[in-house]
């Protein structure tokens, strides 16, 4: 999305990118399932970061190569994985056009702007072991009456995973709880969204104990859904002063206490998660905002960089009430910051690209110090995918390579790697494999 086009997700658009939120909640009797498993699309503790795991960091398409298999449709949602199961969205366009007359053209009056033909929006299980495709569940077959960005996807909201379901949310077309043998258990619809210039959809759900939340911004009326996880039924709403954003929300606890932290254009905002009760806002983000917030150690990290640059860094034990200009805001670096793309919080570091360029930089997460600057990747010009870390490495997806460079207090490229196909969605990495999902294929790497 960015180009002066939001959220190809991996994340939405890239829109690409997009998940979730209960990774930095996850109690510490819990921590070993989820990291062995990557339940959300910025990882199980939303920073795009794992610890451990032995990945390789050269690789091509005849080399390290442990499996590839080609994903029907296009969708740029990034998967998540749980036990042996990798979970995919696409949306596959089928030969089949709409009605013409009568209700339903009345009811697709943007037809007419969108696709002609009526697309299969899928569910698709495949094994970690093999690449082998298990299941695919169409959860809802309809015609998009919104358009998309040409780089974006109808498929560009990841998934989410507590370990008993997987909840796939389609946007517009709505959100979908399913076991893992792929069949539905409940389904809720929130309408149409009206995105702003057609760029497409893209924020992912967040969970957390017997809920999930739907950050439903647009240029409509905007909205924050609390809904039981087992049932799908309203727990609370409340009505948001956004225009819209492709950010997915982040679920923190403070004090022992959980707040569902939210960023957007107009402000980020805490809610009780409980309640939906704000307990604190703070002005200062970008227009068009898509990158996730992070948390580590007490201190909240956003990210903004359309049509300008912001940073910042907050206290979450001060937060409260009205931070603008407050002291709860650690610090700012309002430069060089992404418009797409997530940053990486990773060992006391921040990691981010400039815009959707290919261009580096780290910080020192606890004070924002400079540790380096606009350092350019081989071979990466536009990016909409983030990056992801693990064991001092961060492998970076582009359009035909994938670099990975040194975690650290220095930039170093480790390698520049070729494969044949486009990443907008982001890596992902468990044990020792690297999962990449590109336009045409899903990348199992692993060193043989």
């Amino acid at each position: 999305m960015k180009n002066s086009l939001p959220r190809l997700v991996a994340r939405s658009f890239w829109v690409i990118l997009f998940f979730s939120v209960s990774s930095p909640v996850i109690h510490a009797q819990e921590k070993s399932t989820f990291t062995l498993n990557w339940p959300q699309w910025r990882g199980y503790q939303n920073t795009g970061m794992v610890s451990g795991g032995n990945t390789p960091v050269e690789f091509s398409e005849t080399k390290n190569i442990k499996w590839k298999t080609e994903i029907p449709g296009k969708g740029h949602a990034t998967p998540i994985i749980w036990g042996n199961q990798i979970i995919v969205q696409t949306a596959v366009v089928t030969d089949k056009k709409p009605e013409t007359t009568g209700a339903a053209a009345q009811a697709s009056p943007m037809a007419k702007n969108s696709t002609e033909f009526i697309h299969q929006f899928k569910v698709i299980s495949l094994d970690k072991t093999t690449g082998k495709i298990m299941w695919q569940t169409v959860v809802k077959e309809q015609l998009p009456i919104e358009r998309t960005h040409d780089l974006g996807s109808w498929a560009s909201n990841s998934p989410i995973t507590d370990g008993e379901n997987i909840y796939a949310f389609f946007g517009s077309r709505g959100l979908f709880c399913l076991d893992f043998k792929g069949n539905i258990k409940w389904e809720r619809n929130f309408g149409q969204m009206d995105i702003v210039a057609s760029f497409g959809e893209g924020s992912s759900p967040a969970i957390y104990k017997d809920k999930i939340f739907i950050q439903w911004d647009h240029q409509g009326k905007s909205f924050l859904y609390a809904l039981n996880k087992k049932t799908g039924a309203e727990a609370w709403t409340k009505e948001r002063e956004e225009i819209t954003s492709w950010a997915t929300p982040l679920v923190v606890e403070v004090g022992g206490k959980a707040q569902l932290i939210t960023s957007a254009t107009n402000k980020v905002r805490s809610y009780d998660t409980e309640t939906g009760e704000i307990i604190w806002e703070c002005a200062g983000m970008t227009k068009n905002v898509i990158p996730n917030p992070m948390y580590a150690d007490g201190i909240l990290y956003l990210l903004s960089g359309f049509r300008g640059n912001a940073i910042k860094a907050i206290d979450l034990a001060n937060a409260k009430g009205d931070l603008t200009g407050s002291s709860a805001i650690l610090w700012e670096y309002n430069q060089d910051a992404p418009y797409t793309p997530s940053g990486v919080l990773m060992d006391g570091k921040l990691y981010f690209l400039k815009g959707n360029n290919g261009i580096i930089t780290c910080l020192n997460a606890k004070d924002g110090k400079v540790i380096y600057s606009n350092q350019k990747l081989d071979g990466i010009t536009n990016i909409f995918s983030s990056p992801t870390g693990n064991n001092g490495k961060i492998y970076v997806a582009a359009t035909g390579i994938v670099d990975v460079i040194k975690a650290g207090n220095e930039f170093s490229l480790l390698s520049s790697n070729v494969l044949d196909d486009t990443f907008h969605a982001s890596p992902v990495i468990v044990g020792n494999d690297l999962f990449l999902r590109g336009f045409k294929s899903l990348y199992c790497i692993s060193e043989k």
